[in-house]
């Protein structure tokens, strides 16, 4: 059975047909070609797939298209301005290297923009608390921890690496 699902992202009005059980990272992918957000698990653990849902974080592998159905969806695709400006937390994580392959990047952006929402003056160990759903396998957390850091709380971080 296919259904029409009728949302926003990053600004812009879509309508898609889909099978009932279309995750929404799915529809993001194939239906959409917005391929910034990455599947890593399909299991809720690494956090790759990690999108704003009404300007809330969520793990877009967790929730089916249908359930989108009338709301705003960000990727990491929709953070950038229209002339190419960086995101702050964007130009954070180029600016503390908090990067290597870039896989877990984007899920690792859109949490850090919404740590950094809920919780202005954040410190390193709260945002350690609050990353544990998201899985790095190459940096070491400390520069996308700093980078985060540094857009919840200026002037906390005080080198660079």
């Amino acid at each position: 059975m296919t259904l029409e699902v009728k949302l926003t992202v990053n600004g812009v009005e879509h309508s898609a047909q889909v099978e009932a059980r279309t995750l929404l990272a799915e529809l993001l992918r194939d239906h959409l070609k917005l391929t910034g957000t990455h599947v890593g698990c399909d299991t809720t653990q690494c956090g790759c797939c990690v999108v704003h849902l009404d300007g809330k974080a969520i793990k877009s592998c967790t929730i089916l298209a249908v359930q989108a159905r009338g709301k705003a969806v960000t990727t990491i695709e929709g953070l950038a301005q229209p002339d190419g400006t960086l995101h702050p937390m964007q130009e954070a994580f180029r600016e503390h290297h908090g990067l290597q392959c870039g896989f877990c990047t984007p899920g690792m952006v859109m949490m850090g923009v919404d740590i950094a929402r809920r919780n202005p003056g954040a410190d390193e160990e709260l945002i350690r608390h609050q990353l544990e759903g998201n899985i790095c396998r190459c940096t070491g957390y400390q520069g996308i921890v700093e980078a985060i850091l540094s857009v919840a709380n200026p002037g906390a971080v005080k080198g660079h690496h």
